[in-house]
């Protein structure tokens, strides 16, 4: 597949990646090389840390150019921007690649401006997100031409996109704001990112957002020990219905939630959420997806009745993810783990699915 990727940004050096497991050939690691079209394959290494031996910067040309990417089939992958420096990746034994990342600033590309778009190409269908799950950055937008003439879009970030997401982190009005503050990532006196609330977390060695949740989860237990909490689970199980019991809540023959704790939620992977087998998946989503939008005690099947409109309604939310769909074009772009859970209104996770004619991507 050709990745038509347009270049909209000022920057005279702004650089691409890809990386994904390729499906073609044991699900190796792959990488494309600078030339934008030659697949590399990893050899094993020896030592941690080493070096990638082969260059796989895609150099795009001038704002308003359009470079074509050809990419194999590829699951788990992603395209990567950078500006104004090349990206450094490593490898590991195994051979393990050594991704970015924004949350240990001993990584050499802790203060290069780089984001990136999720994608999986299999089976001659592509199924591709711009993700904020980690951070906020650069602005890039997705356009899918499907073979049945259909048109798909993410528009992405407003041009003052990051700016707002991060005016709005460091308002004192939140609750906590001192941690919502530290969202916030500047380098050389800019503004370079803006951080999710489980990202910073782990970058502040879990220090932040101590009790946050607390309040409202109490809340929520208190009713639901009177209440159904009634889920429709959207698959096999159907519509699921429980009640907090000598303080679990207890879905009958399925499963129990002990009280998620504010680090649980941001992650929505930890604590009571760390089980996914069998019902208790579908569930962990519209749970977890409730407390980030604070819709647990709205509506009467969840997350059938839950409306877009009312999410983060109340003081205690997951504001980050407020301030992102807000800081988007069309409001839509993953903020957190399961923000494909739908509601009522549109869908907030940012995809494009579909058989591909063209694949455009925009950066800047």
């Amino acid at each position: 597949m050709n990745i038509k990727v347009v270049n909209r940004h000022s920057s005279g050096q702004v650089y691409a990646y890809v990386t994904g497991l390729a499906l073609d050939n044991g699900n190796q690691r792959c990488l494309i090389k600078a030339d934008g079209k030659t697949p590399y394959y990893p050899s094993n290494v020896s030592q941690t840390g080493s070096p990638l031996p082969v260059d796989c910067a895609i150099r795009l040309g001038a704002q308003g150019s359009t470079t074509t990417i050809t990419i194999p089939h590829l699951a788990g992958a992603r395209l990567w921007f950078s500006i104004d420096k090349k990206l450094v990746f490593l490898l590991n034994p195994g051979p393990a690649l050594v991704e970015p990342s924004v949350t240990n600033p001993s990584d050499l590309n802790f203060n290069t401006n780089w984001s990136f778009a999720e994608f999986t190409f299999s089976n001659n269908a592509i199924y591709a997100n711009i993700s904020y799950v980690d951070f906020v950055g650069l602005p890039i937008a997705l356009q899918l031409t499907t073979t049945d003439g259909g048109v798909q879009k993410v528009l992405g970030l407003k041009s003052t996109g990051l700016a707002d997401v991060a005016a709005g982190l460091k308002s004192s009005s939140l609750p906590s704001a001192a941690d919502w503050a530290k969202c916030v990532y500047t380098s050389g006196g800019k503004v370079l990112r803006a951080l999710s609330p489980n990202a910073a977390n782990h970058l502040y060695g879990l220090s932040l957002f101590q009790n946050y949740y607390d309040p409202y989860v109490n809340q929520v237990w208190n009713y639901f020990a009177n209440n159904a909490l009634v889920v429709d689970t959207q698959a096999q199980w159907g519509r699921l219905s429980g009640r907090v019991v000598n303080g679990q809540l207890t879905f009958a023959g399925q499963g129990s939630f002990s009280k998620p704790n504010t680090q649980d939620i941001f992650s929505c992977s930890t604590g009571p959420f760390a089980n996914n087998a069998g019902a208790m998946g579908p569930l962990t989503a519209r749970i977890s997806a409730a407390f980030n939008r604070s819709t647990m005690l709205t509506g009467g099947v969840h997350p059938n009745d839950e409306k877009v409109v009312d999410y983060y309604k109340v003081p205690i939310t997951n504001h980050y993810s407020r301030l992102v769909h807000g800081a988007n074009l069309d409001g839509r772009g993953y903020a957190f783990p399961y923000d494909d859970v739908p509601g009522v209104g549109v869908d907030q996770s940012g995809f494009v699915n579909g058989n591909p004619r063209e694949f455009l991507v925009s950066i800047g």
